[in-house]
């Protein structure tokens, strides 16, 4: 039985001057753990504003929970169950982790007091945050800042959760707890994450999607993303002048990626093996969009 999609987009088109952030992309996005890859520039971020309602595309159309962002009603209605965290969370230095979270509990329009505040200890313990919550956020680590931004997130149990690179710039343990975190949050729900780490979307997403350009060049299981590297993965005692990409691995051997050449020694492929093969030609540093 095929079940309802949260999102369905078709032919969604954001312009910046002669730039395409968004390109005709299309997508339906279901319960469970999305991952979106792709480089900067790719359109990652701006794909995330336009489902979050923040930037209107110039063409196409999506609705979200069956709600259509296109009028004023069918926004609010979105707004109201969904939960966003972009890439750089705006704080006011001077509130408390509680505090801005209630803050963020009140624009969702949670006017019972008793039941509100129930609700932001709730999400504050989510992400282990109940021993600092009556903290001034100015005097959190920045990893506890993103955890403070992932519960305000999850305030008032959205049915779709966009996350905009949640584990950039934390240690591993931090990123071991959101992950827990995020893995938690995606029974039931949908959730979009986008990151540039593979390895977040390979221990957490059933489904993948890889963006360069503007445009969708991927989409599928993390296991059909890593098929593509089947067969084009291999160690050298030099880096080989073909392949695609190439580096030294910490036991001196080269692995490299792209076309090997006759009796090469195949290694099994990554999941980083396939998105970087799915890159192929595509720009990788450019100005984030």
């Amino acid at each position: 039985m095929t079940t309802v999609p949260t999102v369905s987009g078709s032919g969604l088109t954001v312009r910046y001057g002669g730039t395409a952030a968004l390109d005709d992309v299309s997508l339906r996005l279901h319960t469970g753990v999305t991952g979106l890859l792709g480089p900067n520039g790719a359109g990652k971020t701006t794909l995330l504003r336009v489902l979050a309602t923040a930037v209107p595309p110039d063409r196409g159309a999506f609705t979200v929970l069956g709600h259509d962002p296109a009028t004023a009603a069918g926004r609010q209605e979105v707004r109201r169950r969904l939960g966003y965290l972009p890439q750089s969370p705006g704080f006011h230095p001077d509130f408390t982790a509680f505090a801005f979270v209630d803050y963020v509990a009140i624009l969702k329009e949670m006017t019972d007091r008793t039941g509100r505040h129930r609700e932001v200890r709730r999400v504050l313990e989510a992400v282990d945050l109940s021993d600092v919550r009556g903290r001034r956020i100015k005097r959190l680590s920045g990893g506890m800042r993103r955890r403070v931004a992932l519960a305000a997130a999850l305030v008032g149990d959205p049915g779709l959760l966009l996350l905009d690179e949640p584990t950039v710039g934390l240690d591993p343990e931090q990123r071991m707890r959101f992950r827990e975190v995020i893995a938690e949050a995606g029974e039931g729900r949908t959730v979009l994450l986008s990151t540039h780490q593979t390895e977040d979307v390979a221990m957490l997403c059933h489904r993948v999607i890889v963006m360069a350009r503007g445009s969708i060049r991927f989409e599928g299981t993390p296991a059909e993303l890593t098929a593509r590297a089947a067969g084009r993965v291999w160690s050298s005692t030099e880096r080989d002048p073909g392949a695609r990409a190439g580096w030294r691995t910490g036991v001196g051997t080269f692995r490299n990626v792209g076309d090997p050449p006759k009796g090469a020694d195949l290694l099994e492929p990554t999941l980083e093996d396939g998105y970087l093969l799915t890159l192929d030609g595509e720009p990788t540093e450019v100005a984030s969009v």
